[in-house]
């Protein structure tokens, strides 16, 4: 419950529902109060504009995305490579009814790579918080059918970023594992690295599919579909720093 209780609030305050919820209520103001309803709005079209416009949304994933890949002497350091889960794609008939998301194969197209320089033990991690196959039991599949590999852990009951530290550190430390390369989103790894330094492992950033830079280079100030939907990324793991700086406890 409380899982999607937090996964409701973030779409609330999240684009496009956020900027959404501005104009509606500015437009149900407007007779009322006109002021307020005019500024309502004009806030909804701001933010619509500004969380789907390449130059903003660079502007925002930059400082997210100041880690660089694993040079080879910290990959030598390393003692296991843990895998984040990014989504599944429920419908995937032609792999057989579910796959791994976009985001999610781009990981282990990476976690693939730094398995074969290093030959360390890889852990997956990932579960089904919508139901189906867990994430981490689709990725052990696309890794083996895909790029010729067998991880040596599943982690597949997890269900946030949070879990995933806290259940793979479990298999983690009875392998006596301590520092890690961890792979996820460019964007994402502040927020997991954090996780997984909270439970005491060494963590060296093996960042993947960095956002900013790569949403164009022409008309930077229009608004793409493209950028939406990194803005919307982008715009989470802001939000998901936040929540870690409020976590009761912390």
């Amino acid at each position: 419950m409380l899982f999607w209780l937090k996964k409701l609030i973030a779409s609330l305050l999240l684009p496009p529902t956020f900027p959404l919820l501005l104009g509606v209520l500015g437009l149900y103001l407007l007779k009322r109060r006109p002021r307020t309803g005019r500024v309502l709005i004009g806030m909804g079209l701001f933010a619509v504009w500004f969380f789907s416009t390449p130059v903003t949304v660079n502007w925002m994933a930059a400082p997210l995305e100041q880690v660089q890949p694993p040079d080879s002497a910290a990959l030598q350091t390393a003692q296991a490579i843990v895998v984040l889960g990014g989504g599944r794609d429920p419908v995937a008939p032609e792999y057989g009814g579910e796959s791994v998301s976009q985001y999610t194969l781009a990981r282990l197209r990476y976690a693939a790579r730094l398995a074969r320089q290093t030959h360390l033990p890889l852990l997956l991690t990932g579960g089904a918080p919508s139901g189906g196959r867990p994430e981490a039991e689709l990725m052990a599949e696309s890794l083996q059918l895909d790029f010729g590999l067998q991880a040596r852990w599943v982690e597949d009951a997890s269900l946030d970023t949070r879990d995933n530290a806290v259940f793979s550190a479990a298999l983690l430390k009875s392998a006596r594992v301590q520092r890690i390369l961890l792979v996820s989103d460019a964007s994402h790894l502040p927020r997991a690295r954090v996780e997984f330094e909270r439970l005491g492992f060494a963590v060296i950033d093996a960042p993947t599919r960095y956002l900013a830079g790569n949403l164009g280079t022409r008309f930077t100030w229009l608004p793409s579909a493209g950028a939406a939907q990194a803005g919307r990324l982008v715009a989470h793991e802001w939000l998901g720093l936040l929540a870690l700086q409020l976590r009761p406890g912390e």
